[in-house]
C-alpha cells in the first residue's frame, strides 16, 4: 500500500480490493464494497453509474484505516460495527460474539414453539441465555409479537448492546436483561429457553482463524476440556426452570449431538427434534420435559 489511495469512487473501490486480493483476503470484492459504501455513505449502484464521484479526504483516510484494520484480521464486521441476522440489522461490541447465518437455525427450530404457546394461551415467555448481541431473542420477539422475554448474559457490555439493539428494533419494552452465570440469577419459569452456549474445546482455541479467536469473546468460545460444559450446566438447571410442556432449544457444534443428547437425557429431557445449518452441519437441537 505505498500508492496514495485515489479520490474516486470506482477506483477507490478496486484500489481496497487490490489490496485485500494481494493479502489473500476471502472475498474481497465484497469486503472491499462493502467497506467504501460503509464510510462515504454511497451504494453499490453509485459505484457503478457514478464511479468518478469524489471521495473526501477524511472518508479516504477512513477507508484506509479500515483496510489496515482488515489486512490485520479484524472481522469486517466488527469495523463495519454491525451484522445482519435473521432480516435484522444488529450492533456489535467488544464482548459480544458475532452473530452468524448457521445460529438462524435455532431460530427457525424454535419459533414454532414460540408460537404454539403464544396461541395457547396468548402469550410466551422466553428465557435466552449467553444473549451476546441479543440475536436470537430479538429474532424470536421481531417475528412473534406476544412473546415476552428475558436475556441473560455475564458481560455488562453484551447487555448492554443487547438493550440497544432491542431498543432501535422496537421490542424493547418486551424485553428484560440480567446479568447471570447461567441459571444463577434465575428463579422463575419459562415456556421456551434457548441458548448459543460457548461450545469450542479449549483445546481447539488456538486452530481457529484468526478472525474468530482475536476477536471474539473467548467466554463466548470456550467450551472447557470437551467443549460441553455450558450443555451440562444448562440441562442440570433446565428442568426447574422449564415451565409445564416448555421446551429448550440449544445451538451445537460440529459432532456434538450424540453427547448433547445424552447430557440432556440423563437430566430427565426428551430430544424432541434437531435442525441442520445452510452448510449441511447439525446445529440445533431441541428438547422437552420427558414427563410433561
Amino acid at each position: 500500500m505505498t500508492d496514495p489511495a485515489p479520490s474516486q469512487l470506482g477506483a477507490l473501490v478496486r484500489h481496497v480490493r487490490a489490496a485485500l486480493e494481494a493479502a489473500g483476503k476471502p472475498d474481497a470484492a465484497l469486503d472491499a464494497r462493502l467497506l467504501v459504501e460503509h464510510f462515504t455513505g454511497t451504494s453499490r449502484t453509485e459505484a457503478v453509474t457514478d464511479p468518478h464521484r469524489a471521495v473526501t479526504p477524511a472518508q479516504v483516510d477512513d477507508i484506509i484505516s479500515a483496510l489496515a484494520r482488515r489486512l490485520a484480521d479484524e472481522p469486517l464486521h466488527r469495523i463495519l460495527g454491525a451484522r445482519d441476522f435473521y432480516g435484522m440489522t444488529l450492533s456489535l461490541s467488544r464482548e459480544t460474539l458475532e452473530p452468524r447465518p448457521d445460529t438462524e437455525a435455532l431460530v427457525d427450530l424454535v419459533l414454532p414453539s414460540v408460537r404454539a404457546f403464544a396461541d395457547t394461551t396468548g402469550s410466551c415467555r422466553v428465557l435466552d441465555m449467553g444473549t451476546g448481541t441479543g440475536a436470537i431473542v430479538l429474532a424470536l420477539l421481531s417475528q412473534e409479537p406476544r412473546a415476552q422475554a428475558l436475556a441473560t448474559d455475564i458481560s455488562v457490555d453484551a447487555l448492554a448492546t443487547a438493550r440497544a439493539n432491542a431498543d432501535m428494533l422496537g421490542v424493547g419494552d418486551r424485553l428484560q436483561t440480567c446479568a447471570s452465570h447461567w441459571f444463577d440469577a434465575i428463579d422463575e419459569r419459562f415456556d421456551v429457553i434457548v441458548s448459543n452456549p460457548p461450545y469450542i474445546p479449549s483445546r481447539d482455541i488456538a486452530l481457529l482463524a484468526p478472525e474468530v479467536r482475536n476477536y471474539d469473546p473467548l467466554a463466548a468460545l470456550d467450551g472447557g476440556e470437551d467443549g460441553l460444559d455450558a450443555y451440562r450446566a444448562i440441562a442440570e438447571g433446565c428442568v426447574s426452570r422449564l415451565a409445564d410442556s416448555g421446551v429448550i432449544a440449544v445451538e451445537i457444534g460440529h459432532d456434538q449431538e450424540a453427547d448433547v443428547v445424552s447430557i440432556f437425557e440423563d437430566q430427565g429431557l426428551r430430544h424432541e427434534q434437531s435442525a441442520r445449518d445452510l452448510g449441511g452441519v447439525m446445529r440445533a437441537m431441541l428438547f422437552s420435559l420427558a414427563n410433561a
